[in-house]
């Protein structure tokens, strides 16, 4: 039986959890997760994990957050005054917007506090900085 290799499609159960054991992301419920190792689609880590895997095979991984979503990068953080949002949004913590750039491109932000008139936006991505931990199952190599 060939095991899993760069170039192969594959399709994968996958468990995400967090260091305190909490669950980020699971693809039991509904369809498996459908990649090409090495297309650069998924975080590198997970990736990794998969090649040399049997068809059948289970397997616990635990990622750095550099082999994740990167590190938690403060310079992706900016604080604007609330003055400058449209008048039909209402800046709440939690609140996902995209922001247009000065090149035109978008980018996406979390606002993730509100201080009298100043609002913090992130653009880190929610799990930069965390190690994460994934329970794999290969289901097969297409």
């Amino acid at each position: 039986m060939a095991s899993a290799a760069i170039g192969d499609t594959v399709r994968v159960h996958y468990t995400g959890r967090l260091a305190d054991g909490s669950v980020f992301d699971t693809s039991h419920g509904r369809e498996p997760l459908e990649f090409t190792i090495g297309d650069g689609r998924l975080i590198p880590g997970f990736e990794k994990a998969v090649i040399g895997m049997n068809t059948g095979e289970s397997k616990t991984i635990i990622l750095s957050p550099e082999e994740a979503y990167g590190p938690y990068l403060e310079e992706l953080t900016a604080d604007v005054d609330i003055s400058q949002f449209p008048p039909h949004i209402k800046p709440e913590v939690g609140l996902h917007l995209q922001i247009r750039q000065d090149n035109g491109s978008f980018i996406d932000v979390i606002i993730t506090k509100i201080s009298g008139s100043t609002v913090t936006l992130d653009a880190n991505h929610p799990l930069a900085g965390k190690e994460l931990t994934f329970d794999i199952e290969l289901l097969e190599i297409l």
